[in-house]
């Protein structure tokens, strides 16, 4: 019966972390749709960023509150899960807690699992409340609903479940230990410290050795099964960001805030113009390809480089950025968080057209412009960044916004009345205003 166990656990393992790595491949493909784009340089300073953002979590904690509870959970969460190593090894080896052996260090680990175990669930319930019961403005906004506001409160839920199991699994256990039960007793006495999970304990109080053999198993398959689940419900999920804010905050822009990328083509154009020693009149060189001339902007998540996009998947939908964003505030339709998880579904959109035709694009009659994100939304940023200073992993929604207004301005010639003139003023008078250079002082002589 127990090498059944083993053998099922085995299959249980190879068939949870199979199925990841076939979400990741097609994570890393998705990203990959993007345009190239060179962030390898100053790796010290962007290790530090890594290291300050993803793991310090420096601009989580600028909201004390909410900033305190999520490194409570983040914590509590990656480190309690450090146990699933030993769950591995004695679900394969048939083994009991393999790592008792460590003694007093092992009964200290086990005690402070247990205590963060708690704070976890206790972080949770208080996440869940502020969500559903004082019911957060940002939490509500109109890009909420459906699966957003459903994925959020499930992993709230499969959190506080697995917490739950994990501490019922240790009163189990730590009962059948007191009872000496085979295979669980040791004649060095208990192993491992509950402090919190012994006050489970009247709960299974009184029940048979069999009995509480049964709640264990119960609870340590349930609780295994359940990471092996949560692992794969990230690829769909908001919860993506525990895996990509690393790499998320490694690759962010360096340059300081408001420094737009020069377009290379317009670049090039711009320098030989001003070379005083290059010919205006010489022809093309023959023995050199003309390349079809790439498309200014963006119109679709093709046109995006792969760091947008891993933005995309990267993003927590907590909504920092959107509560930041002044248009937002007075009342228009832009929302930066909308604009990432707008990118992100055009993206899964795509990536399942190219599954569902044996990995070639098939042309769907949609784009990210207009089917997904309007120009009304696009317009009414005022590229003051706030969604970026805002955001805690580092995401950029105001490249994006960039990219897809440079298509409409260069590609379509889309731009409002009001920017079309400004730039018309700018080309024939030099300035944004409809006077002409030798009358720009004139007020000053007004009387």
């Amino acid at each position: 019966m127990a090498l059944l166990g083993q053998i099922l656990f085995v299959i249980a393992l190879v068939f949870g972390f199979g199925f990841f790595a076939r979400n990741v491949k097609k994570l890393v493909r998705n990203i990959r749709l993007g345009k190239e784009i060179d962030r390898n340089d100053k790796p010290k300073e962007r290790f530090a960023n890594m290291a300050r953002v993803a793991l310090g979590q420096s601009k989580m904690v600028k909201r004390p509150i909410a900033g305190f509870l999520h490194i409570v959970v983040y914590v509590g969460f990656v480190i309690i899960n450090i146990e699933v190593l030993e769950i591995i090894i004695d679900g394969i080896f048939g083994t009991h807690r393999i790592f008792s052996f460590l003694g007093t260090t092992y009964d200290v680990l086990i005690g402070s699992f247990e205590v963060l175990a708690f704070l976890v669930f206790l972080g949770v319930v208080i996440f869940w409340i502020r969500r559903n019961v004082v019911r957060i403005k940002r939490f509500w906004a109109n890009e909420m609903t459906g699966w957003p506001k459903n994925d959020a409160n499930n992993i709230l839920y499969f959190e506080m479940i697995l917490m739950v199991f994990f501490l019922l699994m240790n009163a189990a256990d730590f009962q059948l230990q007191t009872l000496g039960a085979d295979h669980y007793a040791s004649e060095g006495g208990i192993v491992g410290s509950f402090p919190i999970s012994q006050f489970l304990v009247p709960l299974i109080d009184g029940l048979s050795i069999s009995t509480l053999i049964i709640v264990e198993r119960t609870a340590w398959w349930l609780h295994i099964l359940g990471i092996l689940f949560f692992l794969n419900y990230l690829y769909y999920s908001k919860h993506l960001h525990i895996l990509l804010a690393f790499p998320n905050t490694y690759y962010a822009k360096l340059k300081p805030q408001g420094e737009f990328d020069n377009l290379e083509a317009v670049k090039k154009e711009v320098e030989l113009m001003m070379d005083p020693n290059a010919d205006p009149f010489a022809a093309p060189d023959a023995s050199v390809e003309t390349e079809e001339p790439e498309k200014f902007g963006a119109s679709d998540v093709q046109d995006l480089n792969w760091v947008q996009l891993l933005n995309s998947y990267t993003c927590t939908e907590c909504g920092r950025c959107t509560s930041e964003c002044p248009a937002n505030q007075t009342g228009k339709k832009l929302s930066p968080r909308k604009i990432m998880m707008d990118t992100r579904d055009r993206l899964e959109e795509v990536g399942a057209n190219i599954d569902s035709n044996k990995g070639e694009f098939k042309e769907d009659g949609k784009q990210l412009l207009n089917d997904y994100i309007t120009k009304e939304e696009l317009w009414a940023c005022t590229t003051c960044n706030a969604c970026v200073e805002a955001c805690p992993i580092g995401i950029d929604p105001l490249s994006i916004i960039m990219e897809m207004r440079r298509y409409l301005v260069m590609e379509e010639s889309a731009a409002p009345n009001e920017l079309n003139i400004a730039m018309g003023n700018i080309e024939n008078n030099g300035a944004p205003w409809p006077y002409n250079q030798m009358d720009r002082l004139n007020w000053a002589e007004e009387k």
